[in-house]
């Protein structure tokens, strides 16, 4: 192993301990009274706009990609991967950043592309911007968080309408609050049943919870409100 690659696997090694204090020290894993998206209460949220700086968005970055290189060295991605698509808002700088993490760690050229929340009626017109997805391409789409999985299918619509040639292979997350969906299911079995590709993310709820229980990482008062909300909406 040279020293490049050394150095690549230290800096992205997906340690779940390490990305939850990651996510502390980042401000994006806060604790408190939330109502979510899909109107449950709950006592801890993950705000990923707070990995705004550079080097916030570049630690974050790593993350994700040393994720999906080990999602294909299992088989789970494919191991050609041509496109990263992220949905605005969110969506948009985590691409960009995940494509040159791709660069930087691996030397490898991976596009990136994301969407118009609407369509311009100038210039290209299109609804895409960035490198546009081509028949044929593999194209794994990046997200924040995961609760109910609205997002992502609403995101899945507009691949379908956008690129019809194209592949998802995959959705790639920071983190998944392993809460059930609609039905029994979590939201990512219910993703994956209804899309027919891999939903993964770098860490879960659970995980979280079992570094912040090992690390004294917040207080038993933070942790209980977790463990409740968990006995309520979690999977069993």
């Amino acid at each position: 192993m040279d020293e490049k690659e050394k150095k690549t696997k230290t800096a992205c090694k997906v340690d779940k301990r390490y990305f939850t204090e990651f996510l502390l020290d980042s401000g994006a894993l806060i604790f408190g009274d939330f109502t979510l998206k899909s109107g449950r209460r709950s006592p801890y949220m993950i705000n990923t706009g707070q990995f705004n700086t550079g080097p916030k968005l570049a630690r974050l970055s790593c993350f994700y990609a040393k994720t999906i290189r080990e999602k294909r060295e299992l088989g789970i991605l494919p191991e050609r991967v041509d496109l990263i698509f992220g949905a605005a808002y969110k969506g948009i700088p985590l691409a960009a950043a995940v494509a040159v993490a791709f660069s930087a760690a691996f030397d490898e050229e991976i596009g990136y592309c994301f969407n118009r929340k609407e369509e311009k009626d100038h210039g290209e017109g299109s609804r895409l911007v960035g490198r546009a997805p081509k028949p044929g391409d593999n194209v794994l789409i990046i997200d924040d968080v995961m609760t109910a999985g609205t997002a992502l299918r609403e995101t899945v619509a507009i691949l379908h309408a956008e690129a019809p040639g194209a592949r998802i292979v995959g959705c790639v997350l920071a983190v998944d609050r392993a809460e059930r969906g609609r039905e029994k299911l979590s939201a990512i079995a219910e993703a994956q049943y209804e899309n027919g590709f891999p939903v993964f993310a770098i860490a879960d709820t659970y995980d979280i919870l079992d570094a912040l229980r090992a690390g004294a990482l917040s207080s038993p008062e933070e942790i209980s409100a977790i463990e409740a909300y968990l006995e309520n909406y979690g999977l069993v």
